[in-house]
């Protein structure tokens, strides 16, 4: 009976640690204590919006749209644990084309539980750490995440020192799992 109960104890214990883990990110491209809520994703639209790079992909709330290089066409590639899939949440849903937009360049992944949105055959993701409408924080982090033009190819102009505070590394937060 007591070796039960440490079973289950131990299992518990495990359990919390490995929760803990997911949910924490440390480096330059992960959270920041107190800093403020992602902007509202409204997956319904992609559309062309106007930034400090250009002209680039955004969702229906002017949310920035990002590529990771790695993947497959039509497929989503990167292997991502908790915090990653924290810090590049994909974007899923079945939008429609806004403003700039060809509508037969939207499509979705193929096999998986869940499809995400591709554009030009790239998988979408939004980068956590942009808090505003028209934010790039996200790009060129690893030389890996990039934005992307109506025609679907990726942008890898720098960001402007004032729209990028996201950090070139892989430590912590931004590479990890994939």
């Amino acid at each position: 009976m007591s070796i039960s109960r440490i079973t289950v104890a131990g299992f518990a214990l495990a359990s919390a640690l490995a929760l803990a883990g997911c949910g924490s990110s440390s480096g330059g491209g992960g959270s920041h204590a107190g800093s403020q809520a992602p902007a509202a994703m409204d997956a319904s639209t992609i559309k062309v919006s106007s930034s400090p790079l250009g002209n680039i992909l955004t969702d229906g709330s002017g949310r920035t749209l990002y590529l990771f290089t790695a993947d497959g066409k039509n497929t989503n590639s990167m292997q991502c644990n908790g915090a990653c899939l924290k810090l590049w949440p994909h974007m899923e849903g079945k939008p429609h084309a806004g403003k700039g937009v060809q509508s037969s360049l939207i499509s979705a992944t193929k096999g998986g539980s869940k499809a995400q949105v591709t554009y030009a055959g790239h998988p979408l993701y939004y980068y956590a750490n942009d808090h505003s409408a028209g934010d790039v924080k996200g790009q060129g982090i690893d030389k890996i995440w990039y934005v992307m033009n109506d025609k679907g190819t990726a942008i890898k102009t720098a960001a402007p020192a004032s729209s990028s505070t996201g950090s070139g590394n892989s430590s912590g937060g931004s590479g990890g799992g994939y």
